[in-house]
């Protein structure tokens, strides 16, 4: 099973991002980091994306960047258009 990232809409987080305790799971497209880019530096989900599409929407891990990814559909996943 995997979730999708409430920050950038990625469909492919191992764990859920809105559980009761943090999964500390780093999302790869928007690297938002679940219990840290929140709780220590106090960034919100909003905030966060309007951050990482304020930087051009980059790849953000190091592993291979998925064929055919495009960050503005994948906004709309969370019913965010840009």
């Amino acid at each position: 099973m995997s979730y999708m990232c409430p920050v950038c809409g990625y469909p492919a987080l191992k764990e859920n991002p809105v559980n009761l305790s943090p999964s500390f799971e780093i999302c790869r497209s928007c690297g938002f980091e679940f219990g840290i880019s929140d709780d220590d530096l106090g960034f919100t989900f909003d905030q966060w994306r309007q951050k990482w599409i304020a930087e051009g929407m980059p790849w953000s891990s190091i592993n291979k960047l998925p064929h055919g990814w495009d960050p503005r559909k994948q906004l709309l996943n969370i019913g965010v258009k840009v």
